[in-house]
């Protein structure tokens, strides 16, 4: 199962390196090798690996995960037609290939059949020239130049010579490690307080930071630029960001309202987790709904804080729930509170749902967890038949936390009701409370078309 890690030094995703080659060339061997450890069940008959099974891994202070697939053949049929889907899937997935061939057996048929699938990928590929023992093994090795693959790196995956070197030249075909201009990591935690105009953004920023740090009028607008201020909240300092309130959409809005609201969106995708300030007293208005909207497109994490409560009577209450129920569908998985910041009542409440947002919105699920939770769902409800076929799901995989995002491999298109249906389920099982969760279908291709 492929599992995708994230990667401490900069919390994005960590990238997969997919080990593929034909039966019996060691790949298994190899794949503990490159992990330090033996997880990988080697047996010298072919065959033994059938799915993809991922692993951890690291090398000079670079996390990646490496997938072990089973033997390929391009012509096979049956079950090893199966085990062929599981590699190619792997290679789809894959940020790099490492292509593994038995240097004291040079190349075959097979290999060239795999070596053609491979170019067609587009994906960066490292030759592995495996059980290289010893220096004639390794002039051998050199003529699996003839594959137009580019140098091939002589291993010896039973005794580990020359992984370094194949290791050195995986890290150089993966993606560079992505660069961050915001806080490193362990540094405070990034909150947008945004709303329409008026709603109290600014009190609650000046609430929260103990002083006047933002200019509070009646009057609408007076926030035009992010403020930004590092506020102790919960023993622990987070970095708030006063934001204009958003009027009118972008293109409607002229003068210093279109670059506020310009700045208002880059506020938000700077941002981890951004509290939505609404006016308790009032119904929700199309800009609030605007705004929700956007947060949660941008993939941010959503607290939405009713204030002035304190001007909410028990008529008012009755309907703010119906209210909520009606205008909130779209992000039922959004935390709220209701706060008065004005006189601070409840504003205590914010740091706890700020971090249970902030845990919803970078909770990972193993690819065992999630596979295995997709199987028990698509046998209790297995997506209808259309037109006398059944889609299913093959396997899945989250391709990144910070919002979950998970990629769905499907025999065909998934209707958008039970695209929601399987997010609501997710919800169900793993919480994701606070944060939105992104599903990516790909649909296998016909194999006519994989052909040419």
């Amino acid at each position: 199962m492929t599992e995708i890690q994230t990667d401490p030094t900069t919390g994005g995703r960590v990238p997969v390196v997919a080990v593929v080659g034909r039966p019996n060339v060691g790949k298994s061997t190899l794949v503990n090798r490159i992990i330090g450890r033996r997880e990988a069940v080697v047996q010298d008959v072919p065959g033994v690996t059938r799915d993809r099974v991922s692993y951890d891994a690291h090398w000079n202070g670079r996390a990646f995960t490496v997938v072990d697939t089973g033997g390929w053949d391009p012509d096979a049929r049956g079950l090893a037609e199966q085990i062929k889907i599981q590699a190619e899937i792997a290679v789809t997935v894959a940020d790099a290939v490492v292509f593994v061939v038995d240097a004291t057996i040079g190349i075959t048929d097979t290999d060239e059949g795999v070596v053609r699938v491979l170019r067609k990928a587009g994906k960066p590929v490292v030759l592995a020239a495996n059980k290289v023992d010893d220096q004639r093994a390794e002039a051998e090795a050199a003529s699996l130049w003839s594959l137009g693959l580019g140098e091939p790196f002589p291993v010896s995956a039973l005794h580990g010579r020359g992984s370094g070197e194949m290791l050195d030249a995986i890290l150089a075909a993966l993606p560079a490690a992505p660069e961050t201009d915001f806080d490193p990591p362990g540094g405070p935690r990034r909150v947008a307080i945004v709303g329409k105009p008026n709603v109290g953004k600014s009190s609650l920023l000046n609430r929260l930071a103990k002083e006047e740090r933002a200019v509070v009028d009646d009057a609408a607008g007076t926030t035009v630029d992010p403020v930004d201020e590092l506020i102790e909240l919960g023993g622990r300092t987070w970095r708030f960001i006063d934001t204009a309130g958003v009027r009118k959409r972008v293109k409607e809005a002229s003068g210093h309202e279109y670059y506020a609201s310009l700045r208002t969106n880059a506020a938000i995708e700077r941002a981890e987790v951004c509290v939505m300030v609404v006016d308790a007293s009032q119904p929700l208005t199309e800009q609030d709904q605007r705004i929700i909207t956007a947060v949660a497109e941008t993939g941010r994490a959503l607290l939405v804080a009713y204030n002035k409560w304190d001007l909410v009577d028990e008529e008012r209450r009755y309907y703010l729930e119906r209210e909520i129920e009606r205008d909130l569908v779209r992000v039922p998985w959004a935390l709220r509170v209701n706060i008065t910041a004005r006189t601070g009542w409840h504003i205590d409440r914010l740091v706890p749902a700020l971090d249970k947002s902030l845990e919803g919105w970078e909770t990972r699920i193993s690819t065992g967890q999630l596979n295995a939770f997709l199987g028990r769902l698509v046998a209790e409800h297995p997506h209808p038949v259309r037109s006398g076929k059944q889609a299913k799901i093959m396997f899945a995989t989250q391709a990144s936390t910070s919002p979950p995002t998970f990629v769905l491999f499907t025999s065909g298109p998934l209707e958008a009701s039970y695209v929601r249906f399987v997010e609501r389920r997710l919800r169900e099982e793993f919480g994701f409370v606070g944060t939105p969760v992104h599903i990516e279908v790909k649909p296998r291709e016909k194999r006519d078309k994989r052909r040419r």
